[in-house]
């Protein structure tokens, strides 16, 4: 699943592509993924302006004056730009936006689970509110006292409980790994146990792998590559995701991989005990 920083990377990508562009049609292949009004979606968009794309944890946001195309892509959601004359056949292209410099842009998603929806702008807090995320990852919005708050209330286990986006929003399986590596917190150590310092330690570890994996572009696990069919390389600078038995860049203890909550789990065992109760 794209995580914060290739969802960041597709953002700037398709702001430099299609940002000013405006939508002349539209035509789905799978309508199921629109998640709002049918007719109004088909309806409301031929005509409209793509003032920017902006971003709120995972979600892309396409600004088009009084509404917002809100786009998730989910598992293996990612967006492509043709020559309208020279589309290529996919079966696993399902939405297609005519702009008016003679493109299309092109959704493509192989597991059909990204989603689309119309919002009006007035009820945007409201949509993410419904949606319980949390800030994002940045050192003036994600801040220490109210994240320190939430973790030492709750018995819920650190990595899972990241994971749910409502403590800071962005975090997947592959940088939740990477940054409690880095503060060398045990993925099954309870929130409550964490120390003021081990918080502190934390929160400032998720700022700065999330902030890595959008100066490197992200990561190409899988199929992910952005608006420019370009591959990230942040995978090469992963310490512990995908390293199961290779030794930890610190210690030089193999690292582990096990099951938490339905995820595969890395980890050193020696950088990263779980603490006594």
């Amino acid at each position: 699943m794209p995580e914060l920083p290739e969802v960041e990377t597709v953002r700037r990508g398709l702001n430099n592509l299609v940002r000013g562009q405006k939508i002349m049609s539209v035509k789905l292949n799978y309508q199921r993924m629109i998640q709002s009004d049918l007719a109004e979606f088909l309806s409301y968009l031929p005509g409209k302006e793509i003032i920017n794309i902006g971003r709120r944890g995972k979600y892309l946001l396409f600004e088009l004056s009084e509404k917002t195309l809100i786009s998730h892509l989910r598992m293996e959601g990612k967006y492509h730009l043709f020559p309208t004359q020279a589309l290529p056949i996919n079966k696993h292209f399902h939405a297609f936006f005519d702009l008016s410099n003679g493109q299309t842009l092109v959704y493509q998603d192989v597991r059909k689970f990204g989603t689309m929806e119309l919002v009006d702008n007035l009820n945007l807090e409201t949509f993410f509110n419904s949606k319980k995320l949390g800030p994002e990852p940045v050192a003036s919005d994600f801040l220490l006292a109210p994240f320190q708050d939430k973790l030492m209330h709750s018995q819920k286990k650190i990595k899972p409980f990241l994971l749910e986006q409502s403590l800071v929003v962005g975090l997947g399986n592959i940088y939740v790994d990477e940054a409690l590596w880095l503060a060398k917190i045990h993925p099954s150590e309870l929130a409550k146990n964490l120390s003021p310092n081990d918080v502190s330690v934390l929160r400032k570890s998720i700022i700065n792998v999330l902030a890595a994996g959008v100066e490197r572009g992200g990561s190409t696990i899988r199929s992910y590559k952005n608006a420019f069919g370009v591959a990230g390389n942040m995978q090469d600078y992963l310490n512990v995701y995908g390293k199961k038995s290779q030794p930890c860049p610190v210690c030089g203890t193999a690292i582990e991989k096990y099951k938490l909550a339905g995820r595969g789990t890395h980890f050193c065992p020696t950088c990263q005990k779980l603490k006594k109760t």
